[in-house]
C-alpha cells in the first residue's frame, strides 16, 4: 500500500496503452499507462513531492534521502522526471520545464477507473467512460489519482500506480490532429418532400 494523490486538472500524454493494456518494448506484464505533465512548484507537485518522500522515509530506513538522491534521476527507477526525453535526447513537446509523471497498472489488477467530468443522473456521480468515446485523449486536461509507492529489494525504485483518470477540459491534442467539433454547423430542419405518385 502506497500514499494516493490526486492530480487535479494536469495534461494527459502517452496513453496508447490507457484504455487497452500492451506491454512495454514488448515485453512483461501487459499494463495500462499514461504520463501525466506537472507544474514544478504548484499544489500537485507539491504532492506528489511529499508522498515520494514520505514512502522513501517508511519503506528505506534512515538513509532513505540518499538512497532517493540515487535513482531520481533513473527514468528506470523513479517514475517522476523532468524535461522527458525521447530516444533522441530531445525533450518532448509540452514537456519543457515540466515534470512528467508515468503511472501504470498491471492488466491483471484490472482497469483504472475512466469517468466523464459530467454526472450521470441514474447514478448521481460522475458518468463512468469505457474508453472508446474519445473524451480522454492526448492533450487533454484530467483528474488522476495515482498512488506513489516505494519498492525496496533489488529492484529499488519510486513507482506510481494509476488508480483513475477524469476528464477535465480540453487541450490540444499530442499527435497533430485536431478535435473534432461541432462548432460551424448549423442544424437544418428536414424538409417534408411529397410522394411522386
Amino acid at each position: 500500500m502506497g500514499t494516493q494523490v490526486l492530480l487535479k486538472n494536469v495534461r494527459i500524454a502517452f496513453i496508447e496503452n490507457l484504455f487497452t493494456p500492451g506491454q512495454y518494448e514488448g515485453k512483461g506484464d501487459f499494463r495500462h499507462s499514461a504520463t501525466f505533465i506537472v507544474e514544478p512548484g504548484s499544489d500537485n507537485d507539491k504532492a506528489i513531492q511529499a508522498a515520494i518522500e514520505k514512502e522513501a522515509a517508511v519503506n528505506w530506513g534512515k538513509n532513505w534521502k540518499t538512497m532517493l538522491d540515487d535513482i531520481r534521476g533513473d527514468k528506470k527507477a523513479f517514475a517522476y522526471q523532468k524535461n522527458k526525453k525521447d530516444k533522441s535526447g530531445e525533450v518532448y513537446d509540452g514537456f519543457e520545464d515540466r515534470y512528467a509523471l508515468s503511472g501504470i497498472r498491471k492488466a491483471k489488477d484490472g482497469a483504472p477507473l475512466f469517468l466523464h467530468n459530467v454526472t450521470d443522473p441514474s447514478t448521481g456521480k460522475a458518468k463512468r467512460l469505457k474508453g472508446d468515446e474519445g473524451v480522454i485523449y492526448a492533450g487533454c486536461y484530467v483528474n488522476a489519482k495515482v498512488e506513489i509507492w516505494a519498492q525496496v529489494g533489488a529492484h529499488r525504485g519510486m513507482r506510481s500506480g494509476l488508480m483513475g483518470v477524469q476528464y477535465h477540459a480540453p487541450g490540444d491534442s499530442f499527435g497533430g490532429a485536431s478535435r473534432p467539433s461541432d462548432d460551424g454547423f448549423d442544424s437544418v430542419e428536414a424538409e417534408e418532400s411529397e410522394d411522386l405518385a
